[in-house]
């Protein structure tokens, strides 16, 4: 399934969505948020309020939490010293610690009571630095936990860290109802050509998924399969987009080695094997684009390519 074109959103007349400011606390949260609210008590926190968010009316509570009692998800990218780093210094020279977390509460057995789907760097900093406590945006919504890609703005993601996340939690979603159209998760997911390219990631960790993401972005769209089948379809796209990968980085060692140095290398070999799309024609669909690219590749002649073919071509390199 090939994926949809976006269409560009209308802005809305000022002053027509929302609450206003005295309605965010106009009324009492309901029964489930007494449950989360009971929670950061055990966990040794302090509530500080509650309120609706003014945008859509959901309740929302801002406690102060035991740094101990907040992990972050387990399907999340891996943390990043040198952000963290930079993060720790910031906060000590600031003195003060403005950005509250986002939090919800743990499934039954974790080994912290609350998850943060968007916060592990700052969280992390304030265990450096010794901190006691962090404040927490707390939400009775336990699905903002798999909301990762579309939350975080804490530090940007490469398209390694986005697939190897978007992978992980597929994974976790799969495991409380795998039978769930892929479709469905596309807020969580944000592109189903991320969950492709992580299964490749957590095979080859050095894989140049970033070479491939634009052709797959445009075919490998969300499936229609339940989350299960559509993750077992998935792995069957990563295995035959390694073996591409494979006779691409063969290609390029060729060029190199009749004096080519361009780090756009990779970028224009891929760019030669992928099938050509006139504008305005629909992408092919994903399995359809991996197999002409792997014939294409098969059949590449590196001895044909000019310096001139390479330069013109040139564009970002790909990234990790």
């Amino acid at each position: 399934m090939a994926a949809k074109k976006k269409t560009r959103r209308r802005a809305a007349e000022p002053d027509s969505r929302g609450l206003a400011p005295r309605q965010t606390r106009e009324e009492s949260p309901p029964a489930d948020f007494a449950a989360l609210e009971a929670r950061v008590s055990d966990a040794g926190g302090v509530l500080i309020g509650h309120y609706r968010d003014p945008l859509g009316g959901h309740w929302l509570a801002l406690a102060a939490l035991p740094v101990a009692a907040v992990a972050p998800t387990p399907f999340q990218r891996d943390l990043s010293d040198a952000h963290v780093k930079r993060l720790t210094d910031v906060i000590e020279r600031v003195g003060v610690y403005l950005d509250p977390i986002i939090a919800v509460a743990a499934p039954t057995g974790a080994a912290a009571p609350f998850w943060t789907p968007n916060g592990n760097h700052r969280l992390t900093a304030l265990k450096r630095l010794g901190a006691r406590s962090v404040t927490a945006l707390l939400s009775a919504d336990p699905a903002l936990a798999y909301r990762i890609l579309a939350l975080n703005t804490e530090k940007a993601h490469n398209t390694k860290e986005k697939a190897l996340e978007a992978v992980r939690m597929a994974r976790g979603l799969a495991e409380v109802d795998g039978s769930r159209p892929e479709s469905e998760f596309a807020l969580e997911l944000e592109d189903g050509s991320l969950v492709t390219l992580g299964l490749a990631y957590e095979q080859r960790p050095r894989f140049a998924g970033g070479a491939y993401a634009p052709a797959l972005r445009a075919s490998d769209g969300f499936l229609d399969d339940g989350l299960s089948k559509a993750l077992a379809r998935r792995a069957e796209r990563a295995e035959k987009l390694l073996a591409i990968d494979e006779r691409v980085a063969e290609i390029v060692g060729e060029l190199q080695a009749r004096g080519f140095e361009s780090p756009y290398l990779r970028n224009f070999v891929v760019s030669r094997i992928r099938p050509f799309r006139p504008r305005g024609k629909p992408a092919p669909g994903a399995d359809e684009l991996l197999e002409h690219m792997q014939k294409a590749a098969a059949k590449f002649d590196a001895g044909k390519i000019k310096p001139g073919q390479v330069a013109s071509a040139a564009g970002a390199p790909e990234e990790g």
